[in-house]
Protein backbone atom coordinates (compact mmCIF):
# COMPACT_ATOMS: atom_id res chain seq x y z
CA UNK A 1 0.00 0.00 0.00
CA UNK A 2 1.73 3.39 -1.20
CA UNK A 3 1.74 5.86 1.81
CA UNK A 4 2.80 9.32 1.52
CA UNK A 5 3.47 11.70 4.06
CA UNK A 6 4.12 15.77 3.03
CA UNK A 7 6.24 17.94 5.34
CA UNK A 8 7.66 21.55 4.97
CA UNK A 9 4.78 23.70 4.79
CA UNK A 10 4.20 26.79 7.51
CA UNK A 11 4.04 30.11 7.87
CA UNK A 12 6.02 32.94 5.44
CA UNK A 13 5.56 36.34 3.61
CA UNK A 14 5.26 37.32 0.35
CA UNK A 15 7.74 37.27 -1.68
CA UNK A 16 9.37 33.92 0.78
CA UNK A 17 9.40 30.82 -0.28
CA UNK A 18 8.90 27.13 0.94
CA UNK A 19 9.91 24.06 0.22
CA UNK A 20 7.87 21.13 0.21
CA UNK A 21 8.54 17.27 0.91
CA UNK A 22 7.02 14.46 0.16
CA UNK A 23 8.18 10.89 0.96
CA UNK A 24 6.40 7.90 -0.48
CA UNK A 25 6.67 5.01 1.08
CA UNK A 26 4.67 0.91 0.67
CA UNK A 27 6.81 0.17 -3.23
CA UNK A 28 9.21 1.35 -5.66
CA UNK A 29 8.65 4.34 -7.56
CA UNK A 30 10.21 4.40 -10.92
CA UNK A 31 6.77 3.20 -12.30
CA UNK A 32 4.39 6.25 -10.43
CA UNK A 33 4.45 9.88 -11.20
CA UNK A 34 4.20 12.33 -8.42
CA UNK A 35 1.84 15.11 -7.93
CA UNK A 36 1.56 18.05 -6.06
CA UNK A 37 -2.17 19.52 -5.86
CA UNK A 38 -3.16 22.42 -3.34
CA UNK A 39 -6.83 23.09 -1.34
CA UNK A 40 -8.08 26.65 -0.49
CA UNK A 41 -10.46 27.07 1.49
CA UNK A 42 -13.83 27.36 -0.33
CA UNK A 43 -11.91 26.04 -3.43
CA UNK A 44 -11.68 22.92 -5.40
CA UNK A 45 -8.18 20.48 -5.41
CA UNK A 46 -6.31 22.41 -7.76
CA UNK A 47 -3.56 20.47 -9.63
CA UNK A 48 -0.08 21.98 -9.37
CA UNK A 49 2.81 20.37 -10.68
CA UNK A 50 3.83 16.63 -11.77
CA UNK A 51 6.82 14.51 -12.21
CA UNK A 52 7.48 11.26 -13.99
CA UNK A 53 9.72 9.61 -11.71
CA UNK A 54 11.35 7.65 -14.51
CA UNK A 55 11.80 9.75 -16.33
CA UNK A 56 11.94 13.36 -14.62
CA UNK A 57 9.86 14.96 -17.02
CA UNK A 58 7.91 17.95 -14.83
CA UNK A 59 4.70 19.61 -15.67
CA UNK A 60 3.16 22.64 -14.34
CA UNK A 61 -0.34 24.47 -13.99
CA UNK A 62 -0.27 28.00 -14.85
CA UNK A 63 -0.41 29.45 -11.89
CA UNK A 64 2.85 28.68 -10.36
CA UNK A 65 5.23 28.28 -13.87
CA UNK A 66 8.19 30.19 -13.18
CA UNK A 67 7.85 29.90 -9.76
CA UNK A 68 7.80 26.21 -8.56
CA UNK A 69 9.95 23.51 -9.02
CA UNK A 70 9.18 19.95 -8.82
CA UNK A 71 12.35 17.49 -8.14
CA UNK A 72 12.64 14.38 -7.19
CA UNK A 73 15.83 12.55 -5.02
CA UNK A 74 16.16 8.85 -6.05
CA UNK A 75 18.20 8.57 -3.43
CA UNK A 76 16.47 9.90 -0.70
CA UNK A 77 13.20 8.37 -1.99
CA UNK A 78 11.21 12.05 -1.78
CA UNK A 79 10.01 14.50 -4.21
CA UNK A 80 10.25 17.95 -3.31
CA UNK A 81 8.23 21.41 -4.37
CA UNK A 82 10.15 24.23 -4.01
CA UNK A 83 7.72 27.28 -4.26
CA UNK A 84 9.33 30.97 -4.84
CA UNK A 85 7.81 34.49 -4.85
CA UNK A 86 4.64 33.04 -2.86
CA UNK A 87 1.69 35.16 -2.88
CA UNK A 88 -1.21 35.15 -0.43
CA UNK A 89 -3.56 32.95 -3.28
CA UNK A 90 -0.70 30.39 -2.79
CA UNK A 91 -1.86 30.25 0.67
CA UNK A 92 -3.54 26.05 0.71
CA UNK A 93 -3.28 22.68 2.15
CA UNK A 94 -0.68 21.18 0.36
CA UNK A 95 -1.09 17.61 -0.68
CA UNK A 96 1.04 15.17 -2.20
CA UNK A 97 -0.21 12.50 -4.83
CA UNK A 98 0.93 9.31 -6.52
CA UNK A 99 -0.22 7.37 -10.25
CA UNK A 100 0.67 4.64 -12.24
CA UNK A 101 2.32 6.96 -14.96
CA UNK A 102 0.57 4.56 -17.64
CA UNK A 103 -3.14 5.97 -15.64
CA UNK A 104 -4.59 9.29 -15.27
CA UNK A 105 -5.80 8.78 -11.80
CA UNK A 106 -4.34 9.60 -8.90
CA UNK A 107 -4.80 6.62 -6.07
CA UNK A 108 -3.01 7.29 -3.05
CA UNK A 109 -2.68 11.32 -1.40
CA UNK A 110 -0.98 12.51 1.38
CA UNK A 111 -2.66 13.88 4.34
CA UNK A 112 -1.45 17.46 3.27
CA UNK A 113 0.27 20.37 4.80
CA UNK A 114 -0.49 23.81 5.17
CA UNK A 115 1.27 26.47 3.34
CA UNK A 116 -0.20 30.11 4.55
CA UNK A 117 1.43 33.20 2.80
CA UNK A 118 0.64 36.63 4.82
CA UNK A 119 0.34 40.11 2.99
Amino acid sequence: QVQLVESGGGLVQTGGSLRLSCAPSGRTFNLYTMGWFRQAPGKSREFVASINWSSGNTYYADSVKGRSTISRDNAKNTVYLQLNSLKPEDTAVYLCAARRSASNVYEAWGQGTQVTVSS
